[in-house]
């Protein structure tokens, strides 16, 4: 399986850089792609992950872990996250937290009880960025329903050429969501930004070959970010503007 999903990264990095080195030969402009995090990025969530969560920890007879131990795996694919937050448990268990977390999520959305606030400037800068010809993915550790149900809600959708999720690919830092956006979007590599606020959107982007940056509004610090491999750090969503304008 290792060697399949290698061969698959090959082939999407392959046809990005023929796609591009088409485009240089026709004197088009090569493609620039920013790739946004979701969670601790483009919205707040973490009042609904850490209710879904301690729900599911407690309907499986476990302690629900601190708060900040919830934020720190925000990010991970669940099963994953799972694995951190109960190291003594084995992979069945993990894999029971992960349907109780599913089952709490959407019984709160069904109850209405879902926020996700988007962080205040990102929906106009969002806009402003397609309008600028960017193409524009999402690379996540939510579920590909969780994250249709999400842009849906602001009205995002339609912005972005590929949305990738942890229900299709392995959890951060491995490159692969990185490596299927550039393959949708047809864009150049040098020219490809991850954004996210954890130190396994940074590692992924390294991984990608791509520039990496953080934003400080999220849920790790802005020194492990810079430690990970972060190229910049956004304290604000106009920075995130310019460190965006910076790539030509």
């Amino acid at each position: 399986m290792p060697r399949l999903v290698a061969r698959g990264r090959l082939r999407a990095s392959l046809l990005a850089g023929r796609q591009g080195a088409r485009r240089a030969d026709r004197g088009e402009q090569a493609v620039k792609l920013a790739i946004f995090d979701c969670d601790g990025t483009l919205v707040d969530s973490q009042a609904d992950i850490c209710a879904a969560m301690d729900a599911a920890f407690t309907a499986a007879g476990l302690i629900p872990p601190e708060r900040h131990a919830t934020r720190r795996v925000v990010g991970l694919s669940l099963h994953e996250a799972m694995r951190q937050l109960h190291p003594e448990g084995e992979h069945h268990d993990h894999a029971s937290l992960t349907e109780l977390y599913k089952d709490a999520f959407r019984a709160r959305r069904a109850a209405g009880a879902v926020g996700e606030p988007l962080y205040d400037g990102i929906a106009s800068l969002i806009v402003e960025l397609a309008g600028q010809g960017w193409q524009l993915a999402v690379a996540t550790g939510k579920s590909d329903k969780g994250l249709a149900h999400c842009l849906a809600t602001h009205g995002l959708t339609g912005h972005f050429v590929s949305l990738q999720t942890a229900d299709r690919h392995p959890s951060k830092p491995d490159p692969s969501m990185i490596e299927q956006c550039i393959a949708d979007a047809g864009a150049d590599r040098l020219r490809t930004a991850m954004i996210g606020d954890t130190v396994y959107d940074i590692h992924m982007a390294v991984n990608a070959g791509v520039k990496g940056i953080g934003v400080d509004w999220g849920y790790h610090e802005t020194d492990e970010l810079i430690e990970a491999g972060a190229q910049a750090v956004a304290t604000s969503v106009d920075h995130l503007r310019d460190l965006l304008g910076e790539i030509q």
